[in-house]
């Protein structure tokens, strides 16, 4: 029954942040006003991370499963892709040494903002 509770505090947040999407008119995702609400329920107290630990540990366990589908979408879309394959390189590397090299300077600044050390 835990599990069934603490599914269902995750399903109300997701529910709020599709809420959010349709009343506001701005270019986020439902999905995000979900992980905002969620962090500000942890930061606030209202919510305790054990309130969520399990399910939210099973959900992360079986994310790889979630990816099959789209996987398999992406294959069955590979005519189309590979007139494009040389763009779609260039922008998945770009892109991923970009989110790298943004990762590491903010991990930086927050190392020294808290006073540990960076190398």
């Amino acid at each position: 029954m835990k599990y069934l509770a603490q599914f269902g505090i995750i399903i109300a947040i997701t529910f709020a942040g599709e809420l959010l999407n349709r009343l506001i008119p701005a270019p986020v995702p439902a999905s995000i006003y979900g992980l905002v609400i969620l962090l500000i329920l942890l930061l606030s107290g209202l919510l305790k991370v054990s309130q969520v630990k399990e399910t939210s540990d099973f959900l992360i366990a079986v994310m790889p499963i979630m990816f099959v589908p789209p996987a398999v979408g992406l294959m069955e879309s590979w005519g189309i892709l590979s007139g494009n394959l040389i763009a779609i390189l260039v922008i998945l590397v770009v892109s991923t040494i970009l989110v790298m090299a943004v990762t590491g300077m903010v991990i930086q600044a927050l190392a020294k903002k808290s006073g540990g050390e960076s190398k």
